[in-house]
């Protein structure tokens, strides 16, 4: 489990919102918790994991990568994120909406779209069962 932890702490996740700058040793990070994991029995090999993920204001991601497995649906529970996927370009999820990605997909940015109000993001992971890394970060 802890290990887990640890990946999905460098894992996301996946969304942000408004312009920042790069990510540094002093700049805020997400709080990733495990909310649900589960082989799916009616789909052999696969499990579903659901991460919590809180930004605090300001706070980004480091750039990361999602396992080749992984197909992501993320949902914005409060706040915004700031989210540009697969070089496509910034975009700035909500409270109340939600996207997807594919597998194998890469975060060049993933932050709280807010430096003075907190955000938070379920992202629900459909993953090969045997993947250990949910996130890897960039080198």
């Amino acid at each position: 489990m802890k290990r887990l932890y640890a990946t999905l702490l460098a894992l996301l996740l996946p969304v942000a919102a408004v312009a920042a700058p790069p990510t540094t040793p002093t700049t805020p990070q997400e709080h990733v918790a495990v909310n649900f994991s589960r082989d799916l029995p009616n789909v052999p090999g696969k499990k579903l994991t659901a991460v919590e993920v809180v930004y605090p204001p300001g706070a980004a991601s480091a750039p990361h990568h999602h396992a080749g497995s992984a197909f992501i649906y993320a949902y914005v529970v409060s706040g915004s994120i700031v989210s540009e996927v697969n070089g496509g370009g910034e975009h700035t999820y909500k409270a109340g909406e939600s996207f997807y990605e594919e597998p194998g997909s890469h975060h060049s940015v993933s932050r709280n779209g807010s430096r003075t109000e907190p955000a938070k993001l379920l992202a629900v992971f459909i993953v090969d069962s045997n993947d250990a890394h949910l996130t890897t970060p960039d080198k």
